[in-house]
């Protein structure tokens, strides 16, 4: 069952730090590539589709490599075993270029470069595009940020992963000269998804100036909530008409097989916060479910003013995804996104299956 909820709540940069832990028993089975939950079982299957039975088979098309990181193979060993950034400099103009992709400088007839330690705090040289659909390969890390930073005693900018510790990653958070942090996976191998930037701003002053700040050192746990304001006479009943209609659509797809394919092995506590009163939604292997008390423990928190605009999503009427990136409903955690996206499959799944 696909509960998988991290011990922190970071960014998935790389499968190695999360999901490929897991494929290691008390240090005695090596990791893999290839995850033998992606791997799937020899077998069919039926699906309909609109009425028509499909038959899916499992297949599969594969090639392993081995690749060196040549004569850049020092910068690579100084993000996996020092936790230092490098460039190199011109040892005639003095031009220090990071990553240091070249050996020698093109603008001085080639002459030799060095490798330098450059700090690890930087200027973001553009707006970064957030990927919130990801395709496999990285979809553990979605929604993330990837744009160019160009870190203090360099010239030139590096391309680097961006996330958040206040919620989900939305336009605003990063932009055009934000300030940013290098933050170094726990179990890195030496690549660039070893590395990651959030921004300064969500840091204390000595994480800052830290060298080698590793994820363990982040708090992914704690972000601050949109406040709510106090509930007028008349948020509670729209709260309680919002609710009723929820619930009734949450019914509906518990009723409905489709939908509840779409959350097959998957397991949510989410509490739900309006301006009008608060409720849990519960998912549970293919069974989903409403009720207003709050658990112990939820995965994670939604926060959103007006109950419709979650209720609107659910009806099919929007999307939840959008009203996430518009800044509409807030969420407690980045990697919970992938959630969000099964409760608008099972919204459209319903939707489909009144059009048969």
């Amino acid at each position: 069952m696909e509960r998988e909820v991290p011990l922190l709540n970071s960014p998935r940069v790389s499968s190695l730090s999360t999901d490929r832990k897991g494929e290691t028993i008390m240090g005695t089975e090596k990791e893999r590539v290839i995850l033998s939950k992606y791997i799937p079982e020899v077998g069919s299957h039926t699906e309909a589709i609109d009425g028509k039975d499909y038959l899916i088979t499992n297949d599969a098309m594969y090639t392993f490599y081995q690749r060196t990181k040549g004569e850049f193979s020092p910068f690579f060993l100084a993000l996996r075993d020092e936790k230092k950034l490098l460039g190199c400099k011109c040892s005639k103009c003095g031009l220090v270029r990071v990553p240091p992709f070249l050996t020698h400088c093109p603008d001085c007839n080639f002459a030799p470069t060095d490798l330098v330690e450059v700090q690890q705090v930087g200027v973001m040289n553009s707006t970064p595009p957030i990927t919130y659909f990801a395709t496999s390969l990285f979809q553990d890390m979605a929604p993330y940020g990837r744009g160019r930073v160009i870190f203090r005693g360099a010239e030139t900018a590096m391309s680097v992963n961006l996330f958040t510790t206040t919620g989900i990653l939305v336009p605003g958070i990063i932009a055009k000269g934000t300030e940013v942090k290098l933050i170094f996976r726990d179990n890195r191998i030496g690549e660039m998804r070893d590395v990651f930037c959030v921004s300064t701003a969500e840091l204390s002053p000595e994480q800052i100036k830290k060298n080698g700040l590793q994820e363990s050192e982040v708090d992914w746990e704690s972000p601050t909530e949109p406040g709510l304001p106090e509930p007028s006479d008349e948020d509670v009943p729209v709260y309680r008409k919002a609710l009723g209609e929820i619930k009734s659509i949450i019914e509906e797809m518990n009723r409905n097989e489709r939908a509840r394919k779409d959350i097959a092995g998957w397991k949510r506590d989410i509490l739900v916060k309006t301006r009008g009163g608060q409720f849990t939604i519960f998912i549970n292997d293919g069974d989903i479910r409403i009720d207003e008390f709050e658990p112990p423990s939820p995965d994670f928190v939604m926060v959103c003013e007006d109950p419709w605009t979650l209720l609107d999503g659910l009806a099919y009427r929007g999307a939840i995804t959008d009203s996430v990136i518009n800044k509409k409903l807030w969420i407690s955690k980045n990697m919970e996104f992938n959630t969000i996206f099964k409760l608008d499959r099972m919204a459209r799944s319903v939707a489909r299956s009144r059009k048969t």
